[in-house]
């Protein structure tokens, strides 16, 4: 004897979360429609006052003050490269124009690398590790953040002065340690927001398998994230590089001092000498442009990484 079962309509399959990748969506938004317009057409409004300096900086003095930059679109050919060797071999407050690039070399880098790796450290500890006061701590490196770098600079200034201060650390050490005072508080607080969304399964699976705080950090946390290291270095690295105020502030003679100073004194001392100028400029600009390129695959995931859970 055999039995029928009754028809029963299929269910339809039930509806889960659109799991569709945060960058995946601002990828789209972005390609299609209007989006993509808007986006090109901001760039142009980036790009072209650069590619007019770069124009400019290898046109002959002659041109440069008789006609614009996009003259040289009918007139190619007419390029030279000695604006470039007449800055890097002029002297700007008695040293060669190259001894400040360098300058701004030695700064940035230390610069961008001490504050990152500290708030790294702090980061971790106040994502993953307790103790008390953690969360007071944390409100109070975030109030930090709303106090104005000028407020700084005297009481700062005063204790690089006094004999606290170890006199080995003057010159351009001592930038370093004001840029990491004043980029760490902004540097805690996004790597907080990324290392605390981490998934707490890895974590807790590495402290049953024994693994120790240093442990965890290292092999886990940093490869985790490095999407927010790249992009936060990126921030910290052209805030540096452009810097003039700390580095006037802290740096004392001009053997410590930056391209931008340098970049001040032939605006006050070669005002006219339009030619002098834009290589100068772009001397100054060529490094950030090569950093943000070669970083950028990080920049938008670094953004958005950590601003949603789940």
């Amino acid at each position: 004897m055999t039995t029928t079962t009754p028809d029963v309509p299929l269910l339809a399959p039930a509806t889960t979360k659109d799991e569709t990748p945060l960058m995946t969506k601002v990828a789209d938004a972005t390609s299609k429609g209007p989006g993509k317009y808007v986006v090109w057409l901001i760039a142009a409004f980036w790009t072209i006052p650069t590619l007019g300096l770069l124009i400019s900086s290898f046109r002959p003095e002659d041109d440069i003050k008789s006609t614009g930059w996009w003259t040289w679109f009918t007139e190619p050919g007419n390029v030279t490269f000695e604006n470039y060797s007449t800055v890097l071999q002029d002297k700007v407050g008695g040293r060669p124009f190259s001894e400040f690039f360098w300058n701004t070399v030695q700064i940035a880098i230390p610069g961008a690398i001490i504050p990152i790796t500290i708030a790294a450290f702090a980061a971790y500890a106040l994502s993953w590790m307790n103790f008390k006061g953690r969360d007071a701590l944390s409100v109070f490196i975030v109030a930090l953040m709303v106090v104005p770098l000028q407020m700084c600079l005297i009481p700062l200034l005063r204790f690089f002065s006094s004999d606290f201060f170890p006199e080995a650390l003057d010159g351009v050490p001592s930038i370093w340690i004001a840029h990491a005072i004043f980029g760490m508080p902004l540097a805690i607080f996004l790597l907080k927001n990324f290392i605390g969304s981490l998934p707490r399964e890895v974590i807790e699976a590495a402290r049953v398998d024994g693994a120790s705080h240093m442990s965890i950090f290292v092999r886990i946390v940093m490869p985790l994230s490095v999407p927010a290291l790249a992009s936060l270095a990126i921030f910290q690295f052209l805030w540096v590089w452009n810097d003039y105020l700390v580095a006037k502030v802290f740096g004392g003679g001009a053997a410590n001092q930056p391209m931008t100073w340098a970049l001040i004194d032939m605006v006050g001392n070669r005002g006219n000498e339009w030619q002098l100028l834009t290589a100068g400029a772009f001397i100054a600009m060529v490094v950030p442009l090569i950093v943000f390129l070669s970083l950028q695959r990080y920049f938008v995931r670094g953004l958005l990484a950590g601003s949603v859970k789940g």
